[in-house]
């Protein structure tokens, strides 16, 4: 756990009050986030659970700043996203939270280095300073063999971790993750998710993830989070072994 992470292990991350989130669908106003109240401490791991359109996604865009609320609140480290203009919640995204989702979205053109290093360029990192910080991350993911080579050169896996440095290339305080073993085999889903509760574990970066699968989610999550109809229907602690999932991707 890295320096002053106990202290921020007691403070509240993420609250959200009465966070909604709808919209019309013809004549129809879908619910997607409906009334949403709940609080997420620094440095816990969390899984949203839910079937097809219960609005886990759409609660983690509201979280990420890639969506507004239509009514309510969603306050991160004491920012009410709701408050923040397009610029501002740009730097949300590219400093406070790390995504990654189901598909990989790497840039087919680019080499590994290249699209670790694209955040680092947003956010005007000095150029002779982003490739060896690039370097880092895809060394810490175990691609440091694959720096040359394009996306479509790789395995779903290889992908899928090149998305995780990608992700946590400016040292963000959360990282989102959207189904993150939804295109992988078991074993390869189980080596992402070890590298994922290893960022929780040393970096004690609060996780977030997303998933439709409650055993995954009670293999790694500390604490599970049921929505159902865009409300939620369940909050329970979990207690996770630490030999469980390991053996692998570490």
């Amino acid at each position: 756990m890295r320096a002053g992470q106990s202290s921020l292990k007691s403070s509240v991350a993420i609250r959200t009050e009465d966070l909604c989130r709808h919209y019309p669908m013809g004549e129809t106003l879908i619910r997607a986030v409906d009334g949403i109240s709940l609080q997420i401490v620094s440095g816990e791991f969390v899984a949203l659970l839910g079937t097809s359109g219960s609005g886990k996604s759409s609660l983690l865009n509201l979280i990420a700043g890639l969506d507004r609320p239509t009514s309510g609140t969603v306050v991160v480290h004491k920012n009410d996203l709701a408050m923040f203009s397009r610029e501002e919640l740009a730097k949300h995204r590219l400093h406070t939270v790390g995504m990654v989702f189901q598909s990989f979205n790497l840039i087919p053109s680019m080499t590994l280095l290249e699209n670790v290093e694209l955040p680092l360029r947003f956010a005007e990192v000095d150029r002779g300073k982003r490739e060896g910080l690039a370097r880092q991350a895809l060394e810490r993911v175990g691609l440091s063999a694959r720096l040359r080579h394009r996306p479509t050169e790789l395995s779903g896996g290889e992908q899928q971790r090149a998305s995780l440095a990608r992700a946590l290339i400016n040292q963000p305080q959360f990282l989102l993750a959207d189904e993150p073993t939804g295109n992988l085999d078991s074993q390869t889903g189980t080596e992402i998710m070890n590298f994922i509760r290893e960022f929780n574990e040393t970096l004690g970066m609060t996780i977030i993830m997303v998933t439709h699968e409650r055993a995954l989610a009670e293999r790694y999550a500390s604490r599970m989070i049921f929505l159902a109809d865009g409300k939620l229907v369940g909050d329970q602690s979990n207690v996770v072994s630490g030999a469980a999932g390991r053996g692998g991707g570490l």
